[in-house]
């Protein structure tokens, strides 16, 4: 037994985790360029964080480069299955493809040779079992079959628990899951505390890496950290998103897993508060 994705798994499991840690490390340091993509919504790209990886990845690892594909309030299944017809600041206005349309997700897998994708989802659309089998494993597992590198890594964004009041109890109707589904109605276990949804999240989403063959992110864990050790450094903007802390902190994490370099060794610090970008970077590690 060993530990991944902030739990204790088989070690057939951790093997493979291994194996693709240091495929992505190997890539850092020996390819001319590494081609990384972002797949999400508003949680990646609040405060560019893309773009302030991309700034620490210059700093050590300028062969890295970062692209996004990411669009507000969209989920893994639109993108695949929607077209965008108009957005704003704070939306989108989509509507299902017709036979022989390519999303705009889509077009852009085709773009490269991707050596890393990184998948981010809704956090509560993986903490109801029917959405994450039906949608959510679905989604991603169209994703991988339309990148054209074998050799493609793929890491699966672990996003935070909402910053709410508890109990708590997430549901979606079986029209927006699989209409075919017997029960009207689908939702989450009752949620009593912030720790509880931490723990449902960490179950969930290390279900999803195993079932798809993916590494987990760390971010909800450190986000945890920070709120546990460091309660006075804000990271949500409001209920969910990250503000511009929260955003560094996610920079930092993925530097780490693309580079296996330790943030704390970097002299960026962006626009955020110097000492708290030293605590950010230190969590990281």
């Amino acid at each position: 037994m060993d530990f991944e994705c902030g739990k204790v798994k088989p070690m057939k499991s951790v093997f493979l985790f291994i194996l693709i840690l240091f495929a992505i490390d190997c890539f850092a340091q020996k390819a001319e360029k590494v081609n990384v993509l972002f797949i999400g919504n508003s949680l990646t790209y609040f405060h560019d964080m893309p773009q302030t990886l991309q700034l620490m990845l210059n700093e050590t690892n300028p062969n890295i480069k970062v692209e996004q594909s990411t669009f507000p309030g969209i989920s893994l299944s639109g993108h695949i299955e929607d077209v965008i017809v108009s957005r704003t600041e704070n939306g989108i206005r989509a509507r299902k493809k017709n036979s022989g349309e390519l999303s705009e997700t889509e077009r852009k897998i085709g773009e490269k040779k991707w050596d890393i994708i990184i998948l981010q989802e809704g956090t509560v659309r993986l903490l109801i079992p029917e959405v994450r089998k039906y949608k959510v494993e679905t989604a991603i597992a169209a994703i991988k079959e339309r990148v054209t590198n074998p050799d493609c890594k793929f890491i699966l964004f672990k996003t935070w628990p909402l910053k709410g009041y508890y109990p708590q109890e997430y549901c979606y109707s079986k029209f927006s899951i699989k209409s075919s589904l017997p029960k009207d109605e689908y939702c989450s276990p009752l949620i009593e505390s912030f720790e509880q949804e931490l723990d449902l999240i960490n179950d969930s989403y290390d279900l999803v890496a195993i079932n798809q063959s993916l590494i987990c992110s760390e971010n909800a864990n450190k986000f945890y950290e920070v709120l546990m050790e460091f309660p006075d450094v804000e990271l949500y903007e409001d209920d969910m998103h990250p503000n511009e802390n929260g955003a560094f902190l996610n920079a930092c994490i993925f530097y780490q897993m693309l580079t296996g370099k330790k943030a704390s060794v970097l002299k960026y610090t962006g626009a955020i508060n110097l000492k708290t970008a030293e605590i950010l970077k230190g969590i990281s590690d």
